[in-house]
């Protein structure tokens, strides 16, 4: 019976293998199916005019303007942010090289030489060995390979994948922020600029108001008061300019920062009117804003890479199998021997070395099956879920904060635009005043009050037509950075359908 039982229990062993399996199989959690994410923003029943079209990856050259073309490109070139954004890119691109490389075959060399003293007191003493000195020298090759029968390793190199992809999306939402900022900085020094002409203009009329008032209380025509109102009139005016003069020194300071340059290396800037606005949202934006916005892309990105470590540890629950070989010469040589047969020699030989007898192989296939782990499996798999459910959750409040910000842009331009309807028709009007006030002056019905003053209003009202135009382009720029610039997300995997199955998946479950 005793001399039965090894090849019983030989037998017995790919049983209780199949067993093991099957019972751990029980607590398997099933494979996790592709969330359901929103493919559509909530824009819908938004009064705001269509077909403007989607922004190109150089938007900001509609503007037709070479000196914003030129800061941008100097702030593209030397941004400390942009740089850090690089930097992740990077990173994630290297992660997915490591994932890649710890599911290859690995193969590693190796040689060693040894020359070692034995104690005269130790286990084998060299009295009756015939040596106190001996060489061993080893030269070989080892190779081991894991098969990833359950997806896991291809997973976790699609997961570093994602991340990649994420941080490439992040990249492009850095990279338009920063244009966004430039254009919005840019544009508001221009409009300084185009108001203060207009401010200096408003000064030499209230000049010319305050001689005239000045020479009417001096002839006793009118009371000092009037000349006093007209002074405070001057000096609000002279305010504003030193007001405009100071933002126009710290728009400049902006733009050297956003540019990682100093004050003194910022290209020189010229005056000129404000660039024309044609606004609008696409046709369709509600369905492509989610390929659009690198925000939406990036959450959407980090959605399939926690899928993917969902996949990773619930491989866990399932054996690893692997197998090592290796291939070598192995070879220990002393002295030759004495006429008793021991070794007196102290040098060794190490010829033998290269010799057919000193080959050596060896092959080990291993199997790694995990049955208690102290819950450590069960806590990885939930701590995969809730990763999974946090990267859904923030997908969802990114895509509806990006419908937030479209909506409230296209509101706000079209209410903008409107004003400035209004406002121009205003400048008409007081265009209209001011040339028969000169009409009346040339002809010497009435004095150069009546003309300066209504020169003074329409300058007000350029003056605000201005601010307006300016609010238009910034928020134009918010709708541009809110319909994600010129970004178009590249993602071409259709989530829904599993990946087709290589030589080593084909036994995942």
């Amino acid at each position: 019976m005793n001399i039965a039982s090894p090849p019983r229990m030989a037998r017995l062993r790919p049983i209780a293998l199949v067993v093991a399996l099957t019972l751990a199989g029980c607590w398997i959690p099933a494979k996790m199916q592709h969330p359901a994410l929103r493919d559509d923003v909530p824009l819908a029943g938004l009064p705001s005019a269509a077909g403007a079209g989607w922004p190109a990856a150089d938007w900001w050259r509609a503007y037709n303007d070479p000196q914003l073309d030129q800061l941008i490109a100097l702030a593209m070139k030397q941004s400390p942010d942009l740089a850090q954004a690089h930097a992740r890119v990077n990173t994630a691109e290297q992660s997915v090289r490591v994932a890649a490389a710890q599911s290859g075959l690995t193969i590693n060399g190796n040689a060693q030489l040894t020359r070692q003293r034995m104690s005269d007191h130790g286990l084998f003493p060299p009295s009756l060995l015939g040596f106190n000195w001996y060489n061993q020298a080893d030269l070989g090759i080892q190779l081991q390979y894991d098969f990833d029968w359950w997806g896991k390793k291809r997973a976790a190199i699609e997961a570093a994948l994602d991340q990649a992809h994420a941080a490439e999306a992040q990249h492009s939402a850095a990279a338009l922020t920063l244009q966004n900022a430039v254009a919005d900085t840019y544009f508001a020094w221009l409009a300084d600029e185009n108001r203060l002409q207009l401010t200096q203009q408003a000064i030499a009329v209230q000049r010319q108001l305050l001689r005239i008032a000045e020479l009417r209380v001096q002839q006793g025509v009118d009371l000092p008061d009037t000349a006093q109102r007209v002074r405070a009139q001057l000096a609000s005016v002279q305010e504003a300019q030193a007001t405009l003069e100071g933002s126009i020194e710290l728009r400049k300071v902006a733009l050297a920062a956003l540019a990682n340059v100093s004050l003194a290396d910022l290209p020189s800037l010229q005056p000129h009117p404000l660039p024309a606005i044609e606004s609008g949202l696409p046709d369709d934006a509600r369905l492509d804003l989610i390929a659009r916005r690198p925000d939406i892309a990036a959450s959407q990105w980090r959605v399939e890479a926690a899928l993917k470590q969902t996949d990773v540890a619930r491989a866990d629950y399932f054996p690893d199998i692997s197998i090592s070989a290796m291939a070598g010469l192995s070879s220990t040589n002393q002295g030759a021997p004495n006429i008793a047969g021991f070794s007196t020699g102290t040098k060794g030989d190490l010829g033998n070395l290269f010799t057919a007898g000193s080959r050596v192989f060896g092959l080990t296939p291993a199997v790694h099956l995990p049955i208690f782990q102290g819950g450590l499996l069960k806590a990885n798999y939930g701590a995969s879920r809730a990763q999974l459910d946090a990267a859904i959750a923030d997908y969802n409040v990114t895509v509806t904060n990006a419908a937030r910000d479209v909506a409230t842009q296209a509101v706000t331009a079209q209410q903008i635009a409107a004003r400035r309807a209004e406002q121009a028709a205003q400048v008409d009007a007081d265009e209209a005043l001011l040339a028969s006030a000169q009409a009346r002056a040339a002809h010497g019905t009435k004095d150069a009050r009546e003309s300066l003053d209504a020169q003074a209003q329409l300058l007000q009202q350029r003056d605000q037509a201005i601010s307006l135009h300016a609010q238009a382009l910034s928020t134009d720029l918010a709708l541009i950075k809110a319909l994600g610039g010129g970004y178009r997300s590249d993602v071409t995997r259709n989530a829904q359908t599993t990946p087709a199955s290589s030589p080593n998946t084909a036994g995942a479950p």
